[in-house]
C-alpha cells in the first residue's frame, strides 16, 4: 500500500539525478575558469579589483534580479532549480546566464555550512556620498563596525525603518562581505549604500544637508526619551566592543543612549541601531 506514495515522493529527486546525467553543461570541475573567477570574489581584494561580488540564497538573488543590469550570472544546483523555478525563469528572461552547478561546485562558491543552491555574481551597487545625500531625512552611518553580521543586520534595519541611505565609513567592514550580504537579506539592493567614506567628511556633509547628527553611545548624556527625533537625522553607530572614537563623539550634535529599563548590561549593536532608527522613523511620521 505504501509503494505508490513512496515512488511519487522520490520522483523529483530521481528526475533531478536523471537531469544531471543528461545535462552536459553542468559545472562539475571546481577548478574551471568560470568557477575560479566567481570563487575569487569571496576575497575583498578581488571584489574591489573585479567590481563584482557574490549574492547567495534565494532572497538575495530575487532582490538582485529586480535591479536591471546588476546580476551578471547565476549558479544554481538542479535541486534549487526545482525549488525556485521563478528565479531561473526571471534570470533567463533578463538575459542572465544560468549555470547548473554540481553540489561540489556550489560548496566552493558558497560561504555557508549548508549552501542554498543559488549564488549570483553581481555588480557592485554602492553610490557616491553626494548621490546618496540628495534629500535625506534618515541616514545610518557605520563607523568602525567590523562584524559583518552586525553590519548587515543594521543595513536591514535601516531599510525596514525607511532610511534614505546607509554609509559604511572607511574603517568599517566591507558591505559585500558574504556574511554581511546574507545578513542584509536583500536590503543591500534596496537603498543607497556608500562605501569607504571618511567618517569626518560624512558627518560634515550630513550637517551641510541639514541633518542633525546623533552618535549612539551607551555613555551618552541623553536618552532616546530626551531628544526630539522628528527632524532629519543621521545616526552614527560604532564598534560594539569599544564604541565610537572621541573625535566622532565630538563632531556629533549630541550623544544619545538607548535607555535600559531592565537589568541587561547593554544591547548589542544591531539591536540598539534598530531601536534608534525606528524611534526616528516613528517620530518623523507622527502627524
Amino acid at each position: 500500500m505504501t509503494v505508490g506514495p513512496l515512488l511519487y515522493v522520490d520522483m523529483p529527486l530521481r528526475a533531478v539525478r536523471r537531469g544531471r546525467a543528461m545535462a552536459g553543461s553542468e559545472l562539475t570541475n571546481v577548478k574551471s575558469p568560470r568557477v575560479k573567477a566567481a570563487r575569487r570574489l569571496t576575497k575583498r581584494a578581488f571584489r574591489d579589483q573585479d567590481r563584482k561580488f557574490l549574492a547567495e540564497g534565494p532572497q538575495a538573488v530575487r532582490e538582485a534580479l529586480k535591479l536591471d543590469g546588476v546580476t551578471l550570472e547565476l549558479f544554481s544546483t538542479a535541486e534549487a532549480e526545482l525549488r525556485h523555478p521563478e528565479l531561473i525563469t526571471e534570470a533567463r528572461l533578463k538575459g542572465v546566464p544560468v549555470h547548473r552547478a554540481s553540489g561540489e561546485v556550489m560548496a566552493e562558491l558558497s560561504q555557508t555550512v549548508t549552501p542554498q543552491g543559488l549564488v549570483a555574481v553581481c555588480k557592485l551597487v554602492h553610490v557616491p556620498l553626494e548621490t546618496a545625500l540628495k534629500e535625506p531625512r534618515l541616514v545610518a552611518v557605520l563607523a568602525h563596525v567590523r562584524d559583518p553580521g552586525n553590519a548587515g543586520t543594521v543595513l536591514r534595519a535601516a531599510d525596514a525603518a525607511g532610511a534614505d541611505a546607509v554609509i559604511f565609513t572607511d574603517a568599517s567592514v566591507d558591505p559585500y562581505n558574504g556574511k554581511c550580504v546574507r545578513a542584509s537579506v536583500g536590503s543591500l539592493f534596496h537603498l543607497p549604500v556608500v562605501v569607504g567614506a571618511p567618517a569626518a567628511a560624512a558627518v560634515r556633509q550630513l550637517k551641510e544637508r541639514g541633518l542633525r547628527v546623533l552618535a549612539a553611545d551607551g555613555a551618552g548624556k541623553h536618552t532616546l526619551d530626551d531628544v526630539d527625533l522628528s527632524g532629519p537625522t543621521a545616526w552614527i553607530f560604532g564598534n560594539e566592543a569599544w564604541g565610537l572614537p572621541e573625535e566622532l563623539l565630538a563632531d556629533a550634535d549630541d550623544v544619545v543612549r538607548v535607555p535600559i529599563y531592565g537589568q541587561a548590561e547593554s544591547l548589542n549593536l544591531a539591536t540598539a541601531a534598530a531601536v534608534c532608527l525606528y524611534s526616528s522613523a516613528r517620530a518623523q511620521r507622527v502627524p
